[in-house]
């Protein structure tokens, strides 16, 4: 799944996840979700993907975003 997040720098950042399984685009919407943004770029099916959204196995096959919707955009995690 290519998703286009706010990262808080005031540029949209793209990034490519495997949880397409688990979630509908439209189910992370307006989301905020932890973001892994100190990786190097990468390509993975064609697009540049700059990050890796935070998930976790939640059992056998499923997985689970690590959702943060309370934390505003580019907040640091300690």
């Amino acid at each position: 799944m290519k998703l286009t997040l706010d990262d808080g720098s005031g540029a949209e950042r793209t990034v490519v996840s495997g949880i397409a399984k688990w979630y509908k685009p439209e189910d992370l919407i307006n989301r905020g979700v932890v973001l892994v943004s100190n990786l190097k770029p990468a390509v993975l099916f064609g697009v540049e993907s700059r990050g890796m959204i935070l998930a976790a196995d939640s059992g056998e096959d499923d997985v689970k975003v690590i959702f943060a919707d309370d934390l505003p955009p580019g907040s640091k995690i300690r």
